[in-house]
This record gives structure tokens, sequence and C-alpha cells, in this order.
């Protein structure tokens, strides 16, 4: 599958995936997180720092960590990774594009009010 294939086929059923309150919170706060844990790894890689590289896949397996337990609360689990390509694929254009777009898109928000309404 083609990124821009991934894309849609992410976006076609992200709200669907995501309806759990708790799951959107935990969201909202640790998306950012991996994002900046892949730029702090970058940066660690061309400033070759051992620490700063640490520190980085720290915060990412931490935001990979508490998004996979947001998921194990939602009524429609998502679709099972079909190998190691297809995980980092997946990963990196939802936390850097998919997830981004259903903020920006008013997705998580609606989300959110169905959530606390129901």
């Amino acid at each position: 599958m083609s990124p821009a294939e991934l894309l849609a086929w992410q976006w076609e059923g992200y709200a669907r995936f995501h309806q759990s309150r708790t799951n959107l919170l935990l969201h909202i706060c640790v998306v950012p997180m991996f994002l900046a844990g892949t730029v702090l790894a970058v940066l660690a890689l061309v400033k070759l720092s051992a620490m700063l590289l640490l520190v980085a896949i720290a915060g990412i397996a931490l935001s990979i960590v508490v998004q996979g337990r947001g998921h194990a609360l939602e009524t429609v689990p998502p679709e099972p990774f079909t190998g190691p390509a297809n995980f980092v694929a997946r990963l990196l254009l939802e936390q850097w594009v998919t997830f981004p777009r259903f903020v920006l898109s008013g997705g998580w928000s609606r989300n959110l009010t169905r959530a606390c309404k129901g």
C-alpha cells in the first residue's frame, strides 16, 4: 500500500476507532510527546548524542504504550498490523498526518463531545 493509499485508509475509519473519551484525551496528550520524541531522535542523531537519543526513544515508547492502552478501551479495536513495516508506516503516518488532521478538522472535538454525552 502506498503512503497515499494508507493515509486514505486510515482517514476512512479514523473517527470510528477513536470514540472513547479516555482514549481521545490520552491521544491529545501523548501524540505531541511522540512528535517531540521523533524530532528529538533526529536531533540526537545529527548531534551524535546517545543521551538525547535515549530520551527520545523513551518518549516515543511511552507514547506508543499509552496509545495502545487507550485503544484497548475502544469498542471498535484498531485493525491489526500486518508486519513490522506496516507498523512503522501506520504509526508515523497516524502521528504526523492523520491525528493532526483529525484534530484540525474538528473530528477530535466532535467525538469527545459525543463521548461526554453518551
